[in-house]
């Protein structure tokens, strides 16, 4: 039995070392959806104020607001993400965005998917291949 719990030891520690690497890509996943959202509202933004009007206006808000502050985090907090950069404050407004499309929109299981990755970075953070590591970890020097 000792046999099985050294290699065991060794599986987790292996994970534990590539665990940065699947954040990252959690991190480049999530930024890769919300960008190329955030592109295709920018390349024509006559049809994006016209489809937050008529398919999808978000309550409470005016059309052309919903799109400035839609297109702004799809374009912003992607970059966060991939950076690493104040990554737990740029997974609220794309929690928040998943939210309101899955509920006044489109309900689809893969904005549950969302919501669990964007989870994953907001509760974990964004690793150690992240500037947030890297700045937090200059501080403390």
């Amino acid at each position: 039995m000792p046999a099985f719990f050294k290699l065991y030891s060794g599986f987790l520690f292996l994970l534990n070392g590539l665990s940065p690497v699947m954040l990252l890509i959690i991190r480049l996943w999530m930024a890769h959806v919300f960008w190329v959202s955030g592109l295709v509202k920018i390349s024509d933004w006559s049809n994006t104020i016209y489809l937050f009007t008529n398919e999808f206006p978000v309550p409470g808000l005016p059309p052309l607001v919903a799109a400035i502050f839609g297109t702004t985090f799809e374009l912003c907090c992607p970059v966060l993400l991939t950076l690493g950069l104040a990554s737990r404050l740029a997974c609220l407004p794309l929690l928040a965005m998943t939210a309101v499309i899955n509920f006044t929109y489109d309900s689809n299981i893969e904005h549950a998917y969302w919501a669990m990755l964007l989870g994953v970075i907001l509760f974990c953070g964004p690793g150690k291949l992240s500037v947030d590591h890297f700045l937090t970890k200059k501080r403390r020097r």
